[in-house]
């Protein structure tokens, strides 16, 4: 159930630390982020309310960003990037082209250049999307979300993806996904369930 994620790279470590399930974070994550502001230095600012910006951080003018959001050192937010509030960006992140994130923990080095969706997730250290990779968060028949026999009692959960993942463009990852370190997914994969490495379910 759990990928590995090396929590010394997001800054929401000491609270993801205490879940059994990563996933319990999500109903949470607005107020760990109002926690988190409260104590970050004065290397960030907040540029409107419960939006931290760390001063390296490069913000494109065409970026829609909704609090409460902490983007963290060295990180970019390209053009028309959507943030839609409760985000978490570490460190050295990129945010491309019409990327939109919501309730979502990305940890440093991760990469979503071009054309993605990214709700209810968490994406480990140096993940990289592929463009148009969608991480779905909602079922089609809109009941709450199973990860293999556990119920996690949510109907708003994307993925959860280890570190060093590659995801291929335009692959779509189902609610309640999870990807182990280290996996390599193709381009234009169907993946849901739980997949450790070189058992990745693609359909």
């Amino acid at each position: 159930m759990k990928p590995q994620l090396n929590l010394k790279y997001t800054l929401a470590k000491q609270y993801l630390e205490k879940e059994t399930y990563y996933f319990n974070i999500f109903p949470k994550l607005k107020n760990v982020i109002l926690e988190i502001g409260k104590t970050l230095d004065n290397s960030f600012l907040e540029i409107s309310k419960n939006i931290w910006i760390h001063k390296s951080v490069k913000i494109d003018s065409s970026c829609k960003l909704v609090g409460p959001l902490i983007v963290d050192e060295g990180s970019e937010l390209r053009f028309s990037s959507y943030i839609r509030g409760n985000v978490i960006i570490g460190k050295n992140v990129i945010i491309g082209n019409s990327v939109e994130i919501k309730n979502s923990i990305l940890f440093d080095e991760v990469k979503i250049p071009h054309l993605s969706y990214i709700g209810d997730s968490i994406l480990g250290y140096r993940v990289h999307l592929g463009a148009g990779t969608i991480l779905s968060n909602v079922r089609l028949d809109k009941q709450k979300i199973k990860i293999g026999n556990v119920q996690t009692n949510l109907n708003k959960l994307g993925s959860i993806i280890g570190e060093n993942v590659e995801v291929g463009c335009s692959s779509v990852l189902n609610p309640g996904t999870i990807i182990f370190e280290n996996t390599h997914i193709p381009p234009l994969s169907n993946i849901k369930g739980i997949n450790k490495r070189d058992t990745v379910c693609v359909e």
